[in-house]
């Protein structure tokens, strides 16, 4: 998928230490995210319901951290 042009946003969970995850909003069906110390790198696609459960896992606190 082309998600050159698209507009991202830092994530709020993920602005510590300068380790964030940037999403991109307008991409019906899809989530792209990318690593923000890379804009030029490659973006990641999710559908959107996955995505979603991740995000919800991780508000829960179901994944550890190491």
């Amino acid at each position: 998928m082309n998600v050159s042009g698209a507009r991202w946003r830092k994530s709020s969970f993920s602005q510590q230490g300068g380790n964030c995850v940037e999403v991109a909003d307008g991409f019906p069906g899809i989530a792209p995210v990318r690593d923000s110390k890379d804009p030029e790198g490659p973006a990641l696609t999710f559908a959107s319901e996955g995505f979603a459960a991740f995000i919800e896992g991780v508000k829960n606190g179901e994944f550890s951290v190491t």
